[in-house]
């Protein structure tokens, strides 16, 4: 019973998770060269592009975060879908423990992680039959920054900047653009969106995250559709949020819409929105024996084209180096724009720790600290850990609590992605510490900035929540959030909310 399944099924998660698809290499490669190298946002893009270049090299995770793992398959009739199942979880188990995928099956209610990535609703798999001789496997890893970043609009609605959006395409034009100006850096942009126009709540997000299956390159048959997505695509990116959230030329690289009847009292725009790290590939297989035919999106006979024809994230000499832990002296001498390089103990912390840290005491010393949000991929060797990927998360989720825990154990600096909101502003200046914006999906960039795990707390949490002791050398942040009450991610909002005013009224 198709003995190549397996193999052929692993094979396509291990290459989604590593190794960007060229349409969408293409658009990255064409943002770089939009942006001055010397920029915030050219700088991000070099090193997304030398992460790039990294992951497929080393067949390591593009990104920290590898999502939610979503197939869509299509079968002849006849084909045992019970049996094809059970081996894509068995293949999904196997690449988890080989370090291509972290565990992020979490029970809803305990929080306890599964650890293979197995458990009710992961991963996502949606059979449908077709007429063809042939199987059809696509998979779509979307992490759950940008998941977090999903919206859906009922129209009319009122908008920010934008006003009323009423039940047409121009109101649904306002909705998109209103989702990607509320992302701002926080789904690790340049991003892409799929769209969906009608149906009901559920299957309007179902049918925006298929429109991700298609190609970047790709010309809507609608010409409705076409006209709109081109409309959106020759006009967002004069919003000016760029890279990461940090201003600049590209803040889009893809938008693609579909449409589904809907009941006459309902009219919801649904957005799903994808990061950079945009993992999506496909797999024609022998309905015989399960062997891989011919990949989608991608020609293996066809080299990769590197990213980058140099070293990559190259130092200015205008970098300041960070030595942790950090002093007060120190944290108040930095402003928003510098870029730092951070060598010493560094902890990570994400939603579990930061909950922790509310109710109990810190397993370690965080006066002077450096705690980074981040959830590593890690794999056992011996009797130590090594870090492969390594990527911020989106820190707006530990705002809540992150202000209190600065407060009460003294730590100097908070190293995420996306920015932190009013209450963790204050509690920089009053207590003298800095919020630091690492680039999102960089997981191989950061990964060999670590130089060694040294221990690892708080285990039960499971491997992406647990709080790994790290030392790094060297590791490249920008001051986003300084101890003097500026924030950059509030001043790009609302300047590129003053775009998006502008933009409507033209």
């Amino acid at each position: 019973m198709l003995p190549s399944f397996f193999d052929s099924v692993l094979q396509l998660i291990v290459r989604t998770s590593t190794d960007l698809p060229p349409d969408v290499r293409a658009a990255m490669r064409t943002a770089r060269e939009q942006e001055p190298s010397e920029t915030r946002s050219g700088q991000a893009l070099t090193i997304i592009a030398q992460n790039i270049d990294l992951a497929v090299d080393h067949e390591g995770a593009i990104c920290q975060d590898t999502g939610m793992p979503t197939f869509e398959v299509k079968t002849p009739v006849g084909a045992n879908q019970i049996w094809m199942r059970q081996q894509i979880r068995e293949a999904i188990a196997e690449a988890t423990r080989r370090g291509k995928l972290r565990p992020n099956s979490v029970d809803s209610i305990t929080g306890e992680n599964s650890g293979d990535n197995l458990g009710p609703g992961t991963p996502i798999i949606h059979f449908e039959q077709w007429d063809k001789d042939e199987i059809e496997v696509k998979l779509i890893l979307k992490g759950g920054g940008c998941e977090n970043t999903n919206a859906q609009y009922s129209l009319p609605v009122e908008l920010p900047h934008l006003g009323r959006a009423d039940r047409t395409l121009d109101g649904v034009r306002k909705a998109i653009l209103h989702a990607v100006w509320n992302a701002q850096g926080k789904g690790c942009a340049p991003g892409a969106v799929g769209v969906c126009i009608g149906g009901d709540r559920t299957s309007g997000y179902t049918h925006a995250k298929e429109q991700l299956f298609r190609t970047l390159d790709d010309v809507n048959p609608d010409p409705r559709l076409a006209g709109l997505e081109a409309s959106i695509m020759a006009t967002v990116n004069t919003l000016e949020i760029g890279a990461m959230g940090f201003g600049g030329n590209v803040t889009l690289i893809g938008c693609k819409v579909g449409v589904l009847n809907r009941l006459p009292a309902s009219f919801f725009v649904s957005v799903a929105y994808d990061c950079w790290a945009f993992r999506r590939l496909g797999i024609a297989l022998n309905a015989s024996t399960g062997a891989i035919d011919r990949w989608l999106y991608r020609n293996p006979s066809h080299p990769i084209i590197p990213m980058l024809d140099q070293a990559g994230f190259t130092r200015t000499g205008r970098e300041i180096a960070l030595q942790a832990p950090i002093d007060d002296q120190q944290v108040r001498s930095l402003k928003v724009g510098d870029v730092v390089l951070i060598s010493g103990r560094v902890f990570t912390g994400r939603d579990a720790v930061h909950s922790h840290l509310m109710k109990h005491d810190p397993p370690v010393d965080l006066r002077g600290s450096v705690l980074y949000h981040c959830g590593p991929v890690v794999v056992k060797e011996g009797d130590g850990w090594r870090v492969t990927a390594a990527g911020p998360t989106t820190s707006i989720r530990e705002e809540p609590y992150q202000g209190e825990i600065i407060k009460r154990y003294g730590v100097r600096a908070v190293i995420g992605k996306g920015g932190m909101g009013a209450r963790t502003l204050a509690a920089l200046k009053e207590h003298g510490a800095v919020y630091l914006n690492a680039i999102g999906g960089a997981a191989q960039f950061y990964a060999r900035a670590i130089e060694r795990v040294d221990d690892v707390s708080l285990m039960e949490f499971g491997t992406p929540e647990a709080m790994w002791h790290l030392t790094v050398k060297d590791f490249p942040a920008i001051v986003t959030m300084d101890a003097h009450g500026n924030s950059l991610h509030k001043d790009i909002e609302q300047e590129s909310g003053q775009h998006l005013e502008a933009l409507i009224a033209n």
